[in-house]
């Protein structure tokens, strides 16, 4: 055996880099063959070559060339047949197809395949033996060997690789688990999630793509390359490649984003993907986004093992959604809690000793004998009853568990028809029965919101007639309140603390607040709440 086989047996196996390994074995070949261009192509899933290393071409020309090839011509034939394959001019063989502009001109070749655990990884391909003549039979034979010890060095590689990756992932699902138990915001979970997996995966750029209230996807995390431009973009979910796999519930590798006719081209041109990886997320058996990796224009394609690793990793996403979802439960019954506690010292305490105000008033009332006094009084009884009422409705809204036994739409009819009772404001009610009975777990926070909203039409609208509806708009529930009043201009009229404990309550319940009005065109306040 050559001696040089032996050396290159070892050069090889010192080496752990997958990356390095190719480009040595390349190299080994040309110099044990004495051939003065030599390639490594590693073949894709599709069986086409998806990684091609040189040597013997410098960066210019490689360049100049363009794109590497895919498996075309004599280097096709090679990868089908897969076995070694010598030719003292290539340009004979039937199956040439040439050489792309810029490229080299070469006359005799030598390719072995190289075999990784029974299947074919690659193959090497050699070109012009130094001195004008063909490859010989001992050429081959040292090429074939020299491939043997690459199959040996690249599965070490490559289990070396495998060992350090799942080491990393061990060290970012651990690192991901203290940021979630620890009580890390939603946002921070997930942009952690989407940084380690873009380095694990080697993609440039990972988002997560979520349904916002009103069905639109929203890449609420951005992490990598043009990460900043990219944040906060929007995009319909119809025709879009991240809802067809919130659709489908699967994960959808993509070649080229670019050229992808489901992709959102304004989106995919901001970020300048190009092979991208999309793997659903999913709450409760239904996905509500996706965690997306990408490369940009004329990066590799990714592999089957990135796929799963991002799906491991959308897993985590989950859990990290599930988590902080459970933590706004936890805080939303801690809340409940004490509304209940306030409820019950509101009802026990101070309606009573408001009550016993009210009895003693009346009583000096009675005894009193000058009538502009009596008048007074009665009056003050009157506010004190009326401040009795509020208190009243208030510990309704503070009591959610006095909804247990009334839907939210009755309770909604009830409040409107208390509204009109007291206001003399005649109330029309629209409730989707469907909408309401979706937004039983915040049933508290949208029969106050709605007495919130009929209250500024009593206090301040001098309506005549108004509306309290409730109906769906996409994913989201709106809460409308419209009246006919006098109405005002919300740009320079000064706001009350009602209007400020609207917004504050739709923004707890995740949603928002829009009011719109004039002069003498009434008044209408919308709130929209996700469903």
């Amino acid at each position: 055996m050559d001696p040089r086989l032996i050396g290159s047996g070892l050069a090889l196996s010192s080496e752990l880099s997958l990356g390095a390994v190719l480009q040595r074995i390349v190299e080994l070949a040309v110099e044990i063959t004495g051939a003065r261009y030599g390639a490594l192509g590693v073949i894709g899933p599709d069986g086409k070559l998806d990684r091609f290393v040189t040597t013997g071409i410098d960066d210019e020309v490689r360049e100049a060339i363009g794109d590497p090839p895919v498996g075309r011509g004599i280097l096709g034939v090679l990868i089908e047949e897969g076995r070694p394959m010598r030719l003292a001019d290539i340009g004979s063989h039937p199956r040439s197809v040439g050489f792309p502009p810029h490229h080299p001109e070469m006359s005799s070749f030598l390719g072995a395949p190289i075999v990784v655990r029974g299947t074919v990884f690659g193959d090497i391909y050699l070109t012009d033996k130094r001195g004008g003549e063909a490859f010989t039979d001992e050429d081959e034979e040292a090429l074939v060997v020299l491939a043997a010890q690459a199959g040996v060095a690249i599965e070490n590689a490559r289990l070396y690789a495998e060992a350090r990756r799942n080491e990393r992932m061990l060290d970012a699902f651990r690192e991901i688990a203290i940021a979630i138990l620890s009580g890390t915001g939603s946002d921070e979970a997930l942009a952690l999630i989407a940084r380690r997996a873009m380095e694990l995966v080697e993609a440039d750029l990972a988002t997560v793509a979520a349904l916002d209230p009103v069905g639109r996807l929203t890449l609420q995390v951005a992490e990598g390359a043009h990460a900043e431009e990219l944040r906060g973009a929007t995009f319909p979910p119809k025709g879009s490649i991240s809802g067809e796999a919130i659709r489908s519930g699967r994960a959808i590798v993509v070649p080229d984003a670019a050229r992808d006719h489901r992709a959102y081209q304004p989106v995919v041109k901001l970020g300048n993907m190009g092979p991208m990886i999309l793997v659903p997320l999913s709450q409760h058996d239904r996905a509500i986004g996706t965690l997306n990796a990408a490369r940009e224009r004329g990066g590799r394609p990714f592999s089957q093992e990135d796929v799963e690793l991002l799906q491991r990793f959308a897993d985590q996403a989950a859990i990290a959604l599930q988590y902080a979802r459970a933590q706004r439960e936890a805080q939303r019954v801690a809340i409940l809690e004490d509304r209940e506690r306030i409820a019950k010292e509101l009802h026990d305490g101070v309606i009573q000793a408001l009550f016993a105000v009210g009895m003693g008033l009346q009583g000096t009332s009675l005894m009193s004998a000058d009538p502009e006094q009596t008048a007074r009084i009665e009056g003050a009884v009157a506010e004190l009853d009326r401040v009795i009422r509020d208190l009243r409705n208030y510990i309704f809204g503070l009591r959610p568990g006095i909804l247990a036994d009334r839907q939210l739409d009755q309770a909604l009819r009830q409040t409107a028809k208390e509204f009109e009772e007291r206001s003399g404001v005649v109330t029309v009610v629209e409730i989707d029965e469907v909408v309401a009975a979706e937004l039983a777990p915040t049933a508290a926070d949208v029969i106050q919101a709605a007495r919130e909203a009929l209250s500024n039409v009593g206090r301040h609208a001098q309506a005549t007639t108004c509306r309290l509806s409730l109906h769906r708009e996409g994913d989201a529930a709106v809460l409308e309140v419209d009246d006919d009043g006098r109405g005002f201009d919300p740009q320079t009229s000064r706001r009350g603390d009602g209007l400020t404990n609207l917004e504050e309550r739709a923004e707890a319940m995740g949603g928002s607040t829009s009011i719109e009005s004039a002069p003498d065109q009434g008044t209408t306040v919308r709130i929209v709440i996700p469903i």
